[in-house]
């Protein structure tokens, strides 16, 4: 080969070198690995020893492939795993934007995630009936924390918000609306009281939200037919007052018109004594004629009542009474030295433990023999349903006393997860209903069976009496 031939092949050489290094610039950087040192294949995986807290993957391939696009509508968990940061090999470009993981149970349902399901509760946290949102939502979060312990339902986790309206109705859209548009809840559970249900029921129908287990008895809720997305645990105001009314008239032999009612002057007040004039018509007594005493709600204000009572000419010789706990109590301490042998009936919205021992301040004499008619039995019993109940009770809140209305909470909460468990993991509200609808004698261990169906939306019927002993306990009695 001549010297004009070398130095010709020498400069094509040295192009093709400068083309080399144009194309890729890496293959010349200190440390970059030879041709001999590459991955076997395109499939071969191989795991950095990057500190970064996300842990950085890198795919080997001879041709850069470009990262995999974001869907648009990708929805990420609430406690999503670690992304995975992928690049191509030969590609010195940042790593692509985690691909977001797509949800495991579907599509996006309002309060619902891959681990939780969220609902709220609009109660009085302060005032005169403070202690009835306090106790209802102590039962549901101990049902909570003892269905979360043992896996939740379907992976997920059931988790309670709460907003307080102080039992005013004025307050109760401002709370319904913060469950709904800024926690985001799946459904209600345990709403306490009917003047506020009066306002919070419109507002969940609308917007077709579970509205379960609410803490009243009232009418409004117990619909005929039913309300698709209302669901109660307990018997009606109608159901207990025609079993007291039924006790004194066929047990204590009183007459009809020996019965008078004591009510609060609101929603709660008329279903009471709605309830206790049908129990009277059915007995063939004088409706029209029974006397109400009224007081205004959230307050303790008894004055008039018991000036009523005094001057009503036929002797009264029962009351029964619809009324929070502290207006209760004022009632009893004002009328039980001019009545003493007075029989006093309340329903169970009156908060059983919070009367006790609001009477027991006053004395012995005050809380003697006042009855309460409950929706669940006796906390003092030793069923298994109880005993589980104040098991969780000890081991979630230790402290807290077993109470009727945290049981109540209970076992409504605890009605409401076995309705979610049989809705399966797709849930969402109209196939919780629908699981709801097909639940039939289903044991709790109450006693009595619960059932729901497309025209059947109380669980329960059941009413239990009990009455108070000189020392405040509460004792069960038979109301036949």
């Amino acid at each position: 080969m001549s010297f004009r031939e070398l130095t010709l092949f020498a400069l094509v050489a040295m192009v093709f070198a400068f083309a080399a290094m144009v194309i890729n610039p890496r293959t010349l950087e200190p440390g970059t690995k030879g041709p001999r040192e590459a991955a076997p294949g395109p499939d071969s995986v191989q795991t950095t020893g990057s500190t970064d807290p996300v842990r950085a993957v890198t795919r080997t391939s001879q041709v850069a492939t470009p990262p995999a696009p974001v869907p648009a509508t990708a929805e990420v968990p609430a406690n999503p795993p670690l992304p995975v940061a992928v690049a191509a090999a030969g590609d010195s470009s940042p790593a692509a934007p985690p691909v977001a993981p797509q949800r495991l149970f579907g599509p996006t349902v309002r309060g619902v995630t891959d681990t939780e399901i969220l609902f709220g509760m609009a109660a009085p946290f302060g005032g005169a009936a403070k202690e009835l949102g306090r106790q209802m939502k102590l039962g549901i979060d101990t049902a909570f924390a003892a269905i979360d312990a043992a896996g939740g339902i379907n992976g997920r986790r059931l988790r309670l918000v709460a907003a307080d309206d102080g039992y005013e109705p004025s307050r109760t859209v401002e709370a319904m609306k913060q469950l709904f548009e800024k926690e985001q809840v799946f459904g209600v559970i345990g709403n306490v009281g009917t003047p506020t249900a009066m306002v919070a029921l419109p507002y969940a129908l609308e917007r077709k939200m579970l509205f379960f287990g609410a803490f009243t008895g009232a009418g409004l809720l117990r619909r005929d037919p039913p309300d698709r997305y209302v669901f109660n645990y307990r018997a009606s105001y109608a159901e207990e007052t025609d079993a007291v009314v039924r006790y004194l008239v066929k047990v204590r032999h009183l007459r009809p018109d020996q019965i008078a009612v004591f009510a609060q002057e609101d929603g709660y007040g008329d279903a009471g004594f709605a309830g206790v004039t049908k129990a009277i018509r059915a007995l063939k007594g004088d409706a029209g004629a029974i006397l109400r005493l009224n007081y205004k709600r959230n307050t303790v204000d008894v004055e008039d009542a018991v000036a009523r009572l005094r001057a009503h000419k036929k002797p009264i010789k029962a009351i029964v009474m619809v009324p929070t706990y502290r207006a209760a109590a004022r009632f009893i301490e004002k009328t039980r030295d001019l009545f003493p042998d007075m029989i006093y009936s309340n329903v169970s919205f009156v908060g059983s433990t919070a009367l006790a021992e609001e009477l027991m301040l006053l004395g012995r004499k005050y809380a003697e023999g006042v009855i309460v008619t409950q929706v669940v039995p006796a906390v003092e019993g030793y069923s298994s349903l109880v005993l589980d109940y104040k098991a969780a009770l000890t081991k979630y809140f230790p402290g807290e006393s077993a109470d009727y209305v945290s049981f109540e909470g209970y076992l409504a909460a605890r009605l409401l997860a076995e309705g979610i468990k049989r809705a399966g993991p797709q849930v969402d509200t109209e196939n919780l209903v629908e699981a709801l609808e097909s639940l039939r004698n289903f044991d709790l261990g109450l006693g009595t069976s619960l059932s729901f169906g497309r025209t059947e939306h109380q669980a329960s019927h059941k009413v239990w009496a009990t009455q108070l002993d000189q020392n405040g306990r509460y004792q069960s009695i038979d109301l036949e």
